[in-house]
C-alpha cells in the first residue's frame, strides 16, 4: 500500500512538470518536497515563509533537511503580523496567516515559471478544524497528500521507507497556535513562548506545547512523561527561567499534550 501511494504521488508530480512547494521543514511538506525533487528535480523549488511565529531552530532545521534532499530552497518574509485581523487572535486566525503565505507564493510561482504551488496537508488534516487549507485552495494551491487520501501516519511510513532520517519529527505548527483564541498576539509574546519551548526542548523534551494565557505558561507533556519530568526537573530554576522569559506563573497540564486542544473550546459549527 505504501509503494502505491509513492507511485501515485510521484505521477501526480509527473503531470505538474514544474511544482512550487509551501515547506514548512514539517515532515509533511518534507516529504511533499522530497518526492517532487526526486520527480522535477529543478523543476521543483521549495519555498519557506518566515516570520515571528517561526521558531529560528525550525528555519535551521528546513535548510538542513532541503540541503539533504537536494531541492533548491528559497526564504521569503510574510507580514501577517501587521494584519489586525491575525494578531485579534479570532477562531480562523489561520485564514489570515495562509492568505498572506499564499498571496506572496502564487505571484512568486507564477514570476519564476511554476504553474503549481502545493503544500504538505494531509488526508487527517481535513478532518480538523483548519481554516487555513480554505485560504490556501481560494488561491489555488494543491495538496497531493490530502488529494491521494495519504494520512500523517503514512507520511511518517513513506518518510521512513525513503530514509529520511526525521521521518519521526515531532509536528511544530506555528506559535501562535499557542495562544487562546481572543488574546491578542504580539512578537514578544511569540518569542517568550518560543524560548519557553527552546529550554523544554534543551531538557530532552520532544512532543511538547507551551501554551500562553495571559502571564501563564502552561506545559503540555505527553502524560506518560509527566511523572518522571515532576521527579527529575529542576522546577525553581525552570520557573525562574520562564519568568525571565517574561511569564509570571508556570503551569503544567496534568491532562498532558494533545494537538489542537485549544480547539475544543469552539463550538460544532464552527468546527464543521
Amino acid at each position: 500500500m505504501i509503494k502505491q501511494k509513492l507511485e501515485q504521488l510521484k505521477t501526480l508530480f509527473a503531470e505538474m512538470d514544474r511544482a512550487l512547494i509551501a515547506y514548512s521543514g514539517g515532515v509533511d511538506s518534507t516529504l511533499v518536497a522530497k518526492i517532487a525533487y526526486d520527480v522535477l528535480g529543478d523543476r521543483a523549488l521549495a519555498v519557506t515563509a518566515v516570520s515571528p511565529s517561526l521558531l529560528p531552530e525550525e528555519l535551521e532545521d528546513a535548510q538542513i533537511q532541503a540541503a539533504a534532499i537536494g531541492i533548491a530552497h528559497q526564504v521569503i518574509q510574510t507580514h501577517e503580523m501587521d494584519n489586525p485581523n491575525y494578531t485579534s487572535n479570532p477562531v480562523n486566525r489561520c485564514y489570515f496567516c495562509k492568505s498572506e503565505l499564499h498571496d506572496n507564493l502564487k505571484p512568486l510561482a507564477l514570476q519564476l515559471g511554476y504553474p503549481y504551488v502545493v503544500d504538505g496537508v494531509n488526508a487527517d488534516d481535513l478532518g480538523d478544524y483548519r481554516p487555513g487549507i480554505q485560504a490556501a485552495k481560494e488561491r489555488g494551491a494543491r495538496s497531493p497528500l490530502a488529494e491521494l487520501g495519504i494520512t500523517k501516519a503514512e507520511v511518517r511510513q513513506l518518510s521512513q521507507h525513503l530514509g529520511l532520517s526525521w521521518w519521526d519529527k515531532p509536528a511544530q505548527p506555528c506559535l501562535s497556535s499557542r495562544f487562546p483564541y481572543g488574546e491578542e498576539i504580539t512578537v514578544s509574546k511569540l518569542q517568550r513562548v518560543g524560548r519557553a519551548e527552546i529550554y523544554l526542548r534543551k531538557l530532552g523534551l520532544k512532543n511538547l506545547r507551551v501554551r500562553s494565557e495571559g502571564d501563564t505558561a502552561r506545559i503540555e507533556l505527553p502524560s506518560e512523561q509527566i511523572k518522571e519530568f515532576v521527579l527529575t526537573t529542576d522546577l525553581p530554576t525552570l520557573v525562574s527561567a520562564f519568568q525571565e522569559f517574561g511569564f509570571i506563573y508556570v503551569t503544567l497540564d496534568l491532562e498532558g499534550y494533545r494537538s489542537g486542544k485549544l480547539n475544543q473550546v469552539l463550538p460544532l459549527a464552527v468546527k464543521a
